[in-house]
This record gives C-alpha cells, sequence and structure tokens, in this order.
C-alpha cells in the first residue's frame, strides 16, 4: 500500500478542531486505520523487503503521530482559550441589587465619601495609634492637668499603664508635625473613644480631623474650607450651617459649626479655629513663622444627617436588616468627577 505522508500531514494540519484530529488518528492508526492496514501487508512480502518496508512504514507512522499530537495540543490550547473567554466574569459590572448583601455600613461609606472630598482640595490622609500616651493626647494638645477631659469620667483609661484609648483623633496631628515639622495639610479620620452613650452619642465613634500649617494661613481660609466641604458632603449650593464662638485648649480663637436640622433644631458638628501658638511649639513648629488651623468633625454625625439616621446608636447593633435598609453597594466608590451619592 502506498502511503503519501505530505498528504497526510497536510490533512492533519487542516484540522479545525480536536475532534477531527482524534477522526483522522483512527483512520490513520486505529485498529483499521490506513498505517495500520499497511503494517499487515508486509507479511506478504519476501524477509529481505519486509525488513526495509517495515522500517520506511514505522518512520512514516512516526511522524504522522508526532503530526497528530502536536496538532492536537495546538488546538485543546485554542478550544481552552476560547472556552477560557466565555465563561470570564466581567467584575466592573454593578453587582445584582435585588437582595442586598455585603453592603458598606454608613460610618464607611461617609468615611470615603470625605476621603473623595479632601483628596480632592490636596489634603493627605495621616493616621496614628489608637492607644495614645498622655503627651500625644492631652499634653502637646494645651489640656492642662486640671482639664475635665482628663477625668476618668470621660476618658478610659488603660489599668497599669500610662496609655490612653484617644478621646479624639487630634493625636495625629501631633505625631504628623512632630515628624514632618511645617508645612503641612492633612486629614485624619479614625476610631475615637468616650464614656458617652446616648441617641446622639457613643463610646465608640468616628472623626475626622483637619489640618493646614503654613505661613500665610488664615481664619478665612479656614471658614472657605469648612463651607467648601459640607457643600461638597450634603450637595447642595448652600451649606445649612452656623457658626459659634467657642474655646478649645488647642486653638485660639475657636468655632463651632451647626448643621440645621430642620423645624428650628440645630446639631452641632465640627469644632474649629486656628491653631494655638502653644500647640505649634510643643510640636516643634515655630509659631513665630507658622501658623494654621485645625477642625475635627463627628462623622457619625453628619451620616445621621446625610442619611437620615434617627439614632447613632443604631450604628453599632448589627442588625442585617438596618444595614440592608442603609447599606450602599461596594461597587459604587464615590468621587467628586462621578458624585458622591
Amino acid at each position: 500500500m502506498s502511503i503519501n505522508v505530505d498528504q497526510i500531514k497536510n490533512d492533519i494540519m487542516a484540522a479545525t478542531s480536536v475532534a477531527d484530529v482524534e477522526e483522522l488518528r483512527v483512520s490513520l492508526l486505529g485498529k483499521k486505520g490506513q498505517l495500520t492496514l499497511a503494517m499487515k501487508e508486509l507479511s506478504g512480502l519476501d524477509p529481505e523487503a519486509r525488513k526495509e518496508a517495515g522500517k520506511q512504514l514505522n518512520e512514516q507512522k512516526q511522524e504522522v503521530a508526532v503530526a497528530i499530537d502536536s496538532k492536537k495540543a495546538e488546538l485543546e490550547l485554542i478550544e481552552m482559550n476560547a472556552q477560557l473567554e466565555k465563561d470570564k466574569i466581567d467584575l466592573t459590572l454593578p453587582v445584582n441589587q435585588g437582595k442586598k448583601s455585603g453592603t458598606l455600613h454608613p460610618i464607611t461609606r461617609a468615611m470615603m465619601e470625605l476621603s473623595a472630598i479632601f483628596a480632592n482640595m490636596g489634603f493627605e490622609m495621616a493616621e496614628g495609634p489608637d492607644v495614645e500616651d498622655d503627651w500625644h493626647n492631652f499634653t502637646a494638645l494645651n489640656i492642662p492637668e486640671w482639664h475635665p477631659a482628663r477625668d476618668m469620667r470621660d476618658s478610659f483609661f488603660i489599668e497599669g499603664a500610662e496609655t490612653i484609648l484617644r478621646t479624639e483623633t487630634s493625636a495625629v496631628q501631633v505625631r504628623k508635625m512632630e515628624k514632618d515639622g511645617a508645612p503641612v495639610r492633612i486629614f485624619c479620620p479614625g476610631r475615637v473613644y468616650r464614656v458617652d452613650l446616648d441617641a446622639t452619642h457613643a463610646p465608640i465613634f468616628h472623626q475626622c480631623e483637619g489640618l493646614v500649617i503654613g505661613d500665610s494661613v488664615t481664619m478665612a481660609h479656614l471658614i472657605g474650607t469648612l463651607q467648601s466641604f459640607l457643600k461638597s458632603f450634603f450637595e447642595v449650593e448652600q451649606a445649612p450651617i452656623r457658626m459659634r464662638q467657642h474655646h478649645f485648649p488647642f486653638t485660639e480663637p475657636s468655632i463651632e459649626i451647626d448643621v440645621d436640622l430642620g423645624n428650628g433644631k440645630w446639631m452641632e458638628v465640627l469644632g474649629a479655629g486656628m491653631v494655638n501658638p502653644k500647640v505649634l511649639e510643643n510640636c516643634g513648629v515655630d509659631s513665630s513663622k507658622y501658623q494654621g488651623f485645625a477642625f475635627g468633625m463627628g462623622i457619625d454625625r453628619l451620616a445621621m444627617l446625610k442619611y437620615g439616621i434617627k439614632d447613632l446608636r443604631k450604628m453599632s447593633d448589627g442588625d442585617v436588616r438596618w444595614l440592608r435598609h442603609y447599606g450602599y453597594a461596594p461597587v459604587e466608590m464615590p468621587s467628586k468627577t462621578e458624585g458622591l451619592s
């Protein structure tokens, strides 16, 4: 039987599927295949001719087998890639919101919105430890030993140690100035701890501090920054706020900002002021050259106002039904360009 190996190899190379290659393998190398039958025909030849023809036929079978294996591997890879492409999941698509699960907590969402706004203003985010020492939490911030904020009823002190669960994120500002000096432009979101619990207070809550230190920073910069922030956060043309004179040991002059709840009711959400020169000196910043402003806001209260949450305590109850109602889809990332909510 005459075997045209070149034609057989061309037929193999022309195959377009693994099934086609398998069909060719059976027709060539199977029990009744062309090359198998050719081997059987060798028995009718004389010994010398059988030896030479057998050698040639074995070489041809090996060529064909190699061509088949190579083509089969090539087509299997193509088919596997096609299947993977078909089965690919587009993770950029929004999740099915029919059944809300795995939602972001409103406080997490509010912190993400704060970060988007302040980052757009050119602020750098800074963080610090939840467990602080007396210097960073009180003394460096010009809070004397007799100040009521140091009272055991207001703060969580750690037994047997000269440390405290931080009462405000202002301690991060102290660490930043001690480390990098001036100028500074940072915001510091994080948890804080105080002995307090009612509808608008919690023992563990969240604050965001801001600090800007430079050689020509004024109160006008502070007010403009806060007005711009509140308008962006509440997504309104004019933020319904009022400013009241206040006193903080670490700022002078100091103000508090309230947000209009409607029906003549207001809620305090912000404390701010020009950084007290004593605080700058405590942190190693030359107060004769630099000045600046600082502010601190309760993220939980801002979330209550924006999302219509009536009771702060519900935020930490862990009620799945509450979370489904107030939660946000994780894929909806807030940004100044695409909108916050």
